[in-house]
């Protein structure tokens, strides 16, 4: 985070204090440092045995090590032990949810063809559970708790058997599915070795699991959201921002595109709900102030496993002086991609392969996408050697393009004169004049016409919808803001923050799946779900719909339907189908890659395929933790 981050504290300090909840000692920025953090990485802090009694305690917390990351844990049976651990990443002790001890959870390393059998004990107070995140397994062990079939949760003092086959290779993750316990600590990767080689070639590899963490009670940060949905975002426009864009649009321009955001009621600066005021990014468990240390050899090619385990935040990776060659999405093997960078969203996995040939130190830096802070570690031939941060890309801005409009043949001038009264909700463009518009989702300075795009209206497999947008009646009220006027599909836009940054930025429209198409078949039944929320009022759903609220999406056992999303908020959305693969048309038939996490850019739409090949009960949801939380959640059936 920018350090001027911290002049803006003392002026919003006395209108923040008083969200905080009673009893709450408010959240103090001073007392930490964003970017280069003040403890020794996240190592665990032994507590006296009185105070383990009356906290709960793990009375042996692990001591993570910089150099290696957390324990690597091998063989098919295992035994997971839930605790609260003392940890200290910003120079105040915490309490996390950690498993045996360690926040990172221990990276779990499986075989493929291999039954694995898991034990997990539950020391707390609170019922708790895990969720094996990619894994196609049976309903019952797939740890949801009253959506999984049977699956009651993991009661305090109590242990769990998870025992299932693992018919799949790559790299994947674990956290829990009860609570907030995610939030506080409960995730670790699981690298699952293939039976037969690898399609490509390394030498060594290193698990980088990328989080964020908050000092403050995940209870306490959703509670704010709710009374004030911008409590974190301190990068609202100002008087400066003003002069200087009308110093260098002019005066029209300017007050046109102001007048629409501001009688839209919204903002071109929300990027992220949670922001590094709280969070401070970590690398394998590793804060900034230290990172994490990975070593290889001079000619060696190191294959890194990149995993999104964060709550809240999209992170932009890349290694100054190293191109990535991307050999597998969500542990899927696809066609090498070579980027100089690339999103991850959260719960996604990226394979990446780097050969360095210099003997010096790089830089893996991961910038979170609202450019608040940032995670780092190291890859080095030696511990010695060190490497300076790179320095963090502008805050990005939302275009209009972003949400769900194009602004290129647009008369900006005649804005202002618009009639704003006739959007529904605030966001939606009813009474706006759609046929001034061209399609592409606002990338005005873009070429489309040699972009390989799913085509609306084919309906053939892999190429997306064949049917008109349409709208239900519950999307409509106070609890939705905003509707796309005109969504398109953007899977060739590296999203907000990365556009014509002069770096390659790797997009969906890259993948394509090493292997041909698992099931050819078209679809039978198409779903079209609604991606909403009204941000002003922390709510979110789908189609208008809370979960609580909300039909079980019932599918036939071995049925082929396509889900289209379409994305009619100013967010991402990492949308996370459980016990089932998400086949992501990308325009090509032939090799659909396949995702268990899939990202919904804003005022975008995004189709895939699934195969419901899986009975029983399964979630699926957004994976941003307090959208999930607040309601974008469906109970899916499989019969």
């Amino acid at each position: 985070m920018a350090i001027t981050l911290h002049k803006l504290v003392a002026k919003k300090e006395l209108i923040m204090s008083k969200i905080f909840l009673p009893g709450e000692q408010p959240f103090s920025p001073s007392r930490r440092r964003f970017v280069t953090g003040l403890a020794a990485g996240g190592a665990m802090m032994g507590l006296g045995a009185n105070a383990l009694a009356k906290s709960g305690a793990s009375s042996n917390p692990a001591t993570k090590n910089a150099l290696a990351g957390p324990e690597i844990l091998r063989g098919r049976n295992f035994d997971l032990t839930y605790s609260y651990s003392k940890v200290n990443f910003t120079g105040a002790n915490r309490l996390a949810t950690a498993i045996n001890g360690s926040v990172p959870a221990p990276t779990l390393r499986w075989k493929e063809g291999d039954t694995v059998t898991l034990n997990v004990t539950n020391n707390m107070a609170s019922d708790t559970s895990i969720h094996w995140h990619g894994i196609i397994l049976p309903s019952e062990m797939d740890g949801v708790p009253n959506i999984a079939n049977g699956f009651k949760g993991i009661k305090p003092g109590e242990t769990f058997k998870y025992r299932f086959k693992l018919n799949q290779s790559g790299t994947y993750w674990y956290h829990s599915h009860s609570g907030f316990q995610e939030q506080t600590g409960a995730y670790g990767a699981i690298v699952i070795d293939p039976i037969k080689p690898a399609p490509y070639k390394f030498d060594r590899d290193h698990v980088v699991v990328i989080s964020d963490w908050t000092d403050e009670k995940p209870t306490s940060v959703f509670h704010k959201l709710k009374k004030r949905a911008d409590y974190y975002n301190f990068r609202e426009r100002t008087v400066g921002d003003a002069m200087s864009e009308v110093t260098k649009n002019g005066w029209s321009k300017f007050w046109a595109q102001r007048t629409m955001w501001n009688q839209m009621r919204m903002s071109d600066r929300d990027i992220s709900d949670v922001t590094g005021y709280t969070y401070t990014y970590l690398t394998n468990g590793q804060t900034p102030a230290d990172g994490w240390t990975g070593l290889f050899k001079k000619g060696e090619k190191v294959l890194l496993r990149f995993v999104n385990a964060a709550a809240m935040t999209f992170f932009d990776v890349r290694i100054p002086g190293l191109k990535m060659t991307v050999v597998a999405a969500d542990g899927q093997n696809i066609e090498p991609v070579t980027v100089d960078e690339f999103r991850i969203g959260v719960a996604e996995t990226y394979d990446v392969i780097v050969e360095p040939s210099d003997d010096r130190a790089y830089s893996i830096f991961s910038q979170a996408i609202d450019r608040t802070g940032y995670a780092r570690g190291t890859l080095t031939p030696d511990p010695s050697l060190t490497i300076a941060v790179p320095k963090m890309d502008p805050a990005p801005l939302l275009t209009h393009g972003d949400m769900g409009m194009n602004m290129a043949n647009m008369d900006h001038g005649a804005m202002a004169g618009m009639d704003h009264s006739k959007m529904s909700g605030g966001g939606d463009m009813a009474g706006m004049d759609h046929s001034k518009m061209s399609g592409g989702g606002g990338m005005a300075g873009m070429d489309h016409s040699k972009m390989d795009m799913p085509k609306i209206g084919s309906g053939k497999a892999g190429y997306g919808t064949s049917r008109k947008l349409t709208h239900v009646k519950s999307e409509f009220g106070p609890h939705v803001d905003m509707r796309a006027a005109d969504p398109q599909f953007r899977l060739d836009d590296p999203g907000v923050g990365l556009r014509n940054n002069g770096r390659r930025v790797l997009t969906y429209a890259d993948i394509r799946s090493l292997y041909k198409t698992y099931d050819p078949r078209e679809p039978t039944r198409e779903i079209e779900y609604h991606l909403t929320g009204n941000m002003s009022r922390y709510m979110w759903s789908v189609n208008g719909i809370k979960l609580d609220d909300a039909d079980k999406l019932k599918m036939k056992f071995g049925e082929r339907l396509r889900i289209n999303l379409v994305n009619d908020t100013m967010m991402n959305h990492p949308i996370h189908l459980h016990g089932m693969w998400s086949d992501l048309e990308t325009g090509d038939g032939k090799q659909i890659p396949r995702k268990h996490t899939v990202i919904a850019q804003p005022g975008a739409q995004i189709s895939y395929l699934v195969t419901a090949d899986a009975m029983g009960g399964w979630a699926y949801h957004c994976h941003l933790f307090y959208h999930m939380a607040a309601g974008m959640f469906r109970h899916v059936e499989v019969s």
